[in-house]
């Protein structure tokens, strides 16, 4: 247990006894303790924490919250805790009080504990998978896919270190309709570049990327598969176009530090019968109907805007029905919650799969759906919507070629998933504090050159049991210190709200504090008993600030 959960255990043993103690004397009838909270107040004049007992106790006692506040107060026993001041607030608040000093306890937990500090055991090993990006293999990864990989991979590396077993999964869209179209385009272009006439079908694939691909076909295969059939020459382009395009997203997607542990076929869905068995399953339990040839399913049962079909009048199963075979799969394969990231178009799809779901048997609460809005580039002051490399949309790899792959995935967790994020490209390439990424990363570099400095002084890392770390008395000192010790619960916070922009806000403040304290007061003194103390205080910071980072999937640099 963190040293703030602790403290809050504390408080929370101490107000329940102060209840328990008011009603043995009678000061107030007894009742049962409602399931109060005791945070950390938003203003910070209101204490350190805040309780809203009294107004919770008000009406099964039938006294006014203030008066309940009060008497509570009087019946309150702080021996051993670092409480200073309690007040009675507003129409029945408690606030609490501490000795600034208090928060110094954290430094030696930080220390002792390193890349593990702030790990919290909330998940209780339960499976979770966690699904993003998940683009169409049929061309680049945008800026939309780009945000959905920093999240997901933020997001699942936040619950790994929650103690989820977390699996992170890309749903390889490499079946239906689209994929017919892909086959249709490319066996066009395969006409064309052989010297035939032939036309790209209007639905099809227009872009200039599967020319290349193409070119690179012919390169292996020559004139092949001219007189084989459409159905095998078509086959034979998406095989090796859908190979092509996957080793191009993993190699982009590694570039930019995101790697999956499963690449989950669409096709193989078709291949092991599960579409036509959900099917099935859906009919008997008489949720699909018969309409103008096509089966619907009965969407508007669940909350739905409308139904939804399943089947085409064609006989072919539409791309929701593949969606609800994934998602029982999913099931299947033991997970307990299931985490879907998806863009702003899907916003739809959302209660239809959850009704299919449920009307299966499966619970629809398991499975969260996380809703991204809209990217927008811009760079000096214009939005920029083509890219110049390709004359198309920019890419995730135009991207990291001119911010880096630190400055591109901060930018994109740095606000909440349900906002829409305008992306200052000058911002981000900027060399200087204005940018919130190198202004975090250099606090972490700032440390990491003192640490050059004590070693070029033949000086060690102090030993935190031989350190007298009362001697940080400083205000900015003991600020930091204060939000260290907080790091655990941003974490907790951060999983449960499965917002990773809630780190990023953490450690940029994290990051101010360490500038302030530097820029106004000197590590390494005069004194050796202080300088060995702000040393620990520091490489407390360091550990926090790189524990951070690596959660939003950053560097810790030692140099800037």
């Amino acid at each position: 247990m963190n040293i703030i959960a602790r403290l809050r255990a504390e408080l929370n043993h101490a107000l329940i006894k102060a209840v328990t103690l008011a009603s043995q004397k009678m000061r107030f009838p007894a009742a049962g303790i409602p399931d109060f909270v005791l945070e950390v107040p938003r203003e910070k004049e209101h204490g350190d924490f805040a309780t809203n007992l009294a107004l919770l106790l008000a009406g099964a006692i039938k006294m006014s919250p203030r008066k309940i506040a009060g008497i509570i107060k009087e019946e309150l026993n702080f021996e051993g805790l670092p409480v200073i001041k309690v007040e009675v607030a507003g129409p029945g608040f408690i606030n609490f009080y501490l000795d600034p000093a208090w928060a110094l306890r954290v430094i030696p937990e930080i220390i002792n504990q390193g890349e593990d500090y702030g790990r919290v055991n909330i998940g209780n090993r339960e499976k979770v998978q966690v699904e993003y990006v998940s683009a169409n293999p049929t061309g680049l990864l945008h800026m939309g896919n780009a945000r959905g990989a920093a999240l997901g991979d933020s997001i699942a590396s936040l619950l790994d270190f929650a103690d989820y077993q977390v699996t992170r999964e890309f749903y390889v869209n490499d079946a239906g309709t689209q994929i017919e179209n892909l086959g249709k385009s490319l066996a066009a272009r395969y006409f064309q570049l052989l010297g035939f006439k032939a036309e790209i079908p209007e639905e099809g694939y227009h872009g200039e990327d599967l020319v290349a691909t193409t070119k690179n076909f012919i390169a292996l295969y020559q004139d092949k598969y001219l007189k084989e059939s459409a159905s095998v020459r078509e086959e034979a382009l998406v095989k090796y176009a859908l190979d092509e395009a996957i080793a191009a997203i993993k190699k982009t997607l590694a570039e930019f530090g995101v790697h999956y542990d499963v690449w989950f076929s669409e096709a193989s869905l078709y291949a092991s019968g599960s579409v036509k068995e959900i099917i099935e399953r859906l009919k008997e339990k008489g949720f699909i109907y018969e309409h103008e040839g096509a089966l619907w399913f009965k969407a508007r049962e669940f909350g739905a805007r409308q139904d939804e079909v399943l089947v085409r009048n064609n006989g072919a199963p539409t791309y929701f029905a593949a969606d609800i075979a994934y998602h029982v799969n999913k099931f299947q394969r033991g997970f307990t919650k299931i985490i879907n990231i998806w863009g702003a178009d899907h916003h739809g799809h959302v209660a239809r799969l959850k009704g299919a779901l449920a009307a299966l048997g499966y619970s629809p609460d398991a499975v969260q759906v996380i809703i991204m809005q809209l990217v927008r580039l811009y760079r000096g002051g214009e939005i920029v919507r083509m890219s110049k490399r390709t004359g198309q949309y920019v890419s995730l790899e135009d991207l990291i070629e001119e911010v880096g792959r630190d400055a591109a995935r901060y930018f994109f967790v740095m606000r909440s998933a349900d906002s829409h994020l305008d992306f200052d490209l000058d911002l981000a390439r900027e060399q200087s504090v204005k940018n919130p990424v190198y202004y975090i990363q250099y606090a972490h570099a700032r440390i990491c050159s003192l640490k050059k400095v004590l070693a070029e002084q033949g000086r060690t890392m102090p030993r935190v049991s031989s350190t007298d770390l009362t001697l940080l008395t400083q205000e900015a000192e003991l600020a930091l210190a204060r939000r260290l010790a907080d790091f655990p619960e941003e974490v907790t916070r951060a999983v449960q709200n499965l917002a990773p922009h809630q780190i990023a806000s953490y450690i940029h403040e994290v990051a101010g504090l360490l500038h302030a304290f530097y820029n106004h007061h000197r590590v390494i003194t005069a004194d050796p008993a202080l300088s060995n103390s702000r040393v620990l205080l520091v490489e407390a910071t360091r550990i926090v600030l790189a524990n951070a980072l690596k959660l939003l999937g950053l560097k810790s640099p030692e140099r800037m």
